[in-house]
């Protein structure tokens, strides 16, 4: 009897559905945005982060070139 109890309290809990995560209420920036707040900033590595912005800029508008020519 004890067996079977502890098994079903088992099997309930691997079905048991995980709360959904929640996100902060003030997290509403995209990834792109938080990188141009860091960017922004004078805290160290910062330049480094506007240069890869802008590498991906120029990626963009390249791609973008490229695919109106087909």
């Amino acid at each position: 009897m004890r067996l079977t109890a502890a098994l079903l309290c088992v099997a309930l809990a691997a079905c048991a559905k995980a709360a959904p995560s929640r996100t902060a209420a003030g997290d509403t920036l995209t990834r792109r945005q938080k990188d141009s707040v860091l960017g922004a900033s004078r805290l160290p590595g910062s330049q480094g982060i506007r240069g890869a912005l802008s590498a991906q800029d120029s990626a963009a508008a390249r791609n973008a070139r490229l695919d109106s020519i087909q």
